[in-house]
C-alpha cells in the first residue's frame, strides 16, 4: 500500500480547506461488516431459512434507539423476536449479533496508524453498547492510534443528524470546517457537508486511500 509521507501531510494543499483532525467511520470503512454473518447464525439457532431472517430485519426505530444508546441488549432484541418472528434466547441473539465483523479491512490500520504520526485521528460511528465492546476489545490495531472515539450510542446521536456531528466537533474542540471525514455512506456524508466538515465518500478502501492522497497532495 502507498501511503502518503508525512512530508506531504505536514502542509494543506494552498486552495484546500485547513485540516487538523481526521475522523473515520468504523463499519465499511475500517472494518468490514456483514450483516449476511448475523442473519445466517440467528437463522440457524431459530431452525428457520436465512431469507426469512433477512428479509423481514429493517433499521427500524428500536435499531436507531438502541444505537443512540437509549435501550440496551436485552430491549432491542424483545422487539426483534417480534419483528422477525423467532424465538431464540438473549445469548443467542448477542452471539449472532456480534458475528457481524469479517475483519479488519486490509491496510486501514496501517493508514491509521501512518496518520496519526501528523494530524490527531478520531472515529465516529453509528454503533450500539455490544457491538462497540467487541470491536473495541477483537480490533485493538485501529484502536490504539485514535486520540478518541466517538459513539453515537454514548453521545446519544446518530448520522446523519446534522447535530451529531455538531456535538462531535464541538468535543474534538475544532470548527467542521477543519475536520475531514470518511464514511462509506451517501447519506452520512451528506448529512457531515450539510454540518460543514469536509466530508469523503468512502465506499471501498482505495476511494480512502484517494481522498487521503487528495486532501495531502
Amino acid at each position: 500500500m502507498a501511503l502518503v509521507s508525512s512530508a506531504a501531510i505536514r502542509q494543506p494543499l494552498v486552495d484546500a480547506p485547513r485540516v487538523d483532525a481526521l475522523l473515520f467511520d468504523v463499519g465499511g470503512v475500517l472494518i468490514d461488516v456483514d450483516f449476511q454473518l448475523v442473519f445466517a447464525d440467528w437463522a440457524q439457532c431459530a431452525g428457520v431459512p436465512i431469507e426469512e431472517i433477512a428479509s423481514r430485519f429493517r433499521a427500524d426505530a428500536a435499531y436507531e434507539a438502541h444505537e443512540r444508546g437509549e435501550i440496551g441488549g436485552t430491549e432491542y432484541f424483545a422487539t426483534l423476536r417480534t419483528s422477525l418472528g423467532i424465538d431464540i434466547a438473549d445469548a443467542q441473539f448477542e452471539i449472532g449479533w456480534c458475528g457481524i465483523f469479517r475483519g479488519l479491512i486490509p491496510g486501514a490500520a496501517e493508514l491509521l496508524r501512518h496518520l496519526a504520526t501528523i494530524r490527531p485521528v478520531y472515529i465516529f460511528s453509528n454503533t450500539n453498547a455490544l457491538h462497540y465492546a467487541r470491536w473495541q476489545t477483537q480490533f485493538p490495531e485501529i484502536v490504539t492510534p485514535i486520540t478518541q472515539t466517538f459513539c453515537s450510542q454514548q453521545i446519544g446521536l446518530r448520522k446523519p443528524d446534522i447535530k451529531a456531528y455538531e456535538k462531535v466537533c464541538a468535543l474534538i474542540g475544532l470548527p467542521p470546517q477543519r475536520i475531514a471525514f470518511f464514511d462509506d455512506l451517501a447519506d452520512n456524508i451528506d448529512g457531515a457537508r450539510r454540518a460543514g466538515l469536509v466530508a469523503h465518500h468512502v465506499p471501498s478502501f482505495a476511494d480512502t486511500e484517494r481522498a487521503v492522497a487528495q486532501l495531502f497532495a
